[in-house]
């Protein structure tokens, strides 16, 4: 981020002025933060982030959205219970447990935004993935943190290895683009196609937007420039 990104950014600003609790977040997230969750300020959303941590970051969250925000910690220790406070309510439980995930999705309601930085392993991202982004409301972002565990053998990853989050989402960029399909025994058009509007790659993260979509148009408009 550029010296004057990091000025116009309010998010920047508040980590590196942090009043509160520990947070420990790569710098390069902030641009992308800003630009994809910038038009939720100051509306009633709800924010879920998985990994607690210190719980600084719950605290950033709630400062950057405002006062009519909902933030929901997630985590598999007990002890971050005790950083609830007003706006900020924590669950305790494993990511990787579908049945709790669902149980947490139906307590919590329509969900906004999702910071996924949780355990960061393989099976934890995909489970949270395909649990919560089907529930969210219909325009919300879900965020993908810390994908450079996709190419950490401790992780379960490893470069093109099958079954890491990284080749997960590489098979997403074929689904939302399902429509075009001249094969579709190969690919045809799912959930996520009708229901992903656009996805975006950074270092180590990826961002999905949510919006209803139907199949895609195209028409013409103007004066030809040569003879048809």
């Amino acid at each position: 981020m550029s010296d004057e990104g990091k000025d116009a950014n309010p998010l920047y600003s508040y980590f590196v002025n942090n009043p509160g609790r520990l947070i420990h977040k790569w710098l390069h997230y902030f641009e992308p933060y800003h630009r994809h969750l910038g038009r939720l300020r100051g509306e009633a959303v709800t924010l879920v982030e998985f990994g607690v941590f210190h719980g600084g970051s719950l605290q950033m969250w709630k400062h950057y959205l405002g006062s009519r925000a909902r933030i929901v910690g997630v985590d598999i220790d007990p002890a971050c219970k005790t950083f609830e406070e007003d706006q900020v309510q924590i669950w305790i439980g494993d990511q990787e447990d579908r049945p709790f995930l669902r149980r947490l999705a139906d307590g919590v309601g329509s969900i906004d935004i999702v910071i996924e930085d949780g355990g960061h392993r393989m099976g934890q991202q995909i489970a949270t993935f395909e649990e919560i982004f089907y529930r969210m409301s219909e325009s919300g972002v879900y965020i993908a943190e810390d994908l450079h565990t996709s190419y950490w053998a401790e992780y379960g990853g490893g470069a093109r290895r099958t079954g890491t989050f990284i080749e997960y989402a590489k098979a997403l960029i074929d689904q939302l683009n399902a429509w075009h399909t001249q094969n579709p025994e190969q690919l045809s058009v799912d959930d996520f196609t009708l229901q992903a509007t656009s996805m975006h790659f950074y270092d180590s993260m990826l961002i999905i937007e949510r919006g209803e979509r139907g199949e895609p148009r195209h028409t013409q408009t103007g004066r030809p420039s040569f003879p048809t």
